[in-house]
């Protein structure tokens, strides 16, 4: 079992089936395997993403200036991380939104010390608007946070069992890999995360976990330490 785990969630999983904005259950679904990990004494960080609303480098954004549309984005993580935070509070446990982008109406400001500390108070942290900057993911921003607030792994929900030697909803033939390095990731140009996030976490000597986020019970499994998805490790 790992004592502390930052877990990766995409904008569009919280969508659920509609594709766009928040699906209730699906956030109440997600949140109730949180709360669960969080009851058996792991602590727990989340960076959530805002493709449910808005991506800086999606088919809408095609139009627009770079930095505006990446600045969109960050704000759409922040909804995302309310979202998270009302549902994760409702099952009775403690959650802090901080972002990396100053809004103290609605959140804390990131502090690496302070999300130290809440967690080690027993608190659900969830980290949104990426690292505040434009040009980088929340795939950078998970592996940012994880190395910052020294996780033991950083666990990726994806929507397959995995990596693949291919996209597995494109080839059929595509395999799974039980366990492949960041190097290999590198080489073969598997879409797992952007680059820059894959190169911080082999230089960092960071492992991660990718999994299928729609198999019930996953999160906890793998928070567990059991054998699931694909080890990517340095």
């Amino acid at each position: 079992m790992y004592k502390r785990v930052i877990l990766k969630l995409s904008g569009e999983v919280l969508a659920g089936e509609r594709g766009f904005g928040l699906d209730r259950d699906k956030v109440a679904a997600i949140t109730a395997e949180i709360v669960e990990v969080h009851n058996l004494g792991i602590e727990i960080g989340i960076v959530v993403g805002g493709g449910n609303f808005f991506r800086g480098i999606s088919e809408h954004a095609k139009q627009m200036d770079r930095v505006s549309a990446d600045n969109m984005g960050m704000l759409s993580t922040v909804i995302n991380a309310i979202a998270l935070q009302d549902a994760i509070e409702q099952q009775g446990v403690q959650c802090r939104v901080m972002t990396a982008v100053a809004m103290n109406q609605v959140a804390e400001p990131y502090i690496r010390r302070r999300a130290v500390r809440h967690l080690e108070k027993g608190r659900v942290v969830v980290f949104a608007a990426g690292i505040g900057n434009p040009f980088f993911s929340t795939d950078t921003a998970a592996s940012l946070r994880a190395m910052e607030i020294k996780a033991d792994v950083l666990l990726k929900g994806t929507k397959v069992e995995g990596v693949y030697s291919a996209d597995p909803v494109l080839d059929k033939t595509a395999v799974k890999y039980d366990e492949i390095t960041y190097m290999e990731i590198l080489k073969q140009g598997l879409k797992v995360m952007d680059l820059t996030a894959v190169s911080l976490c082999k230089d960092n000597d960071l492992p991660m976990i990718i999994f299928n986020m729609n198999q019930p019970g996953n999160i906890r499994r793998v928070a567990m330490g059991e054998k699931v998805g694909s080890l990517v490790r340095a």
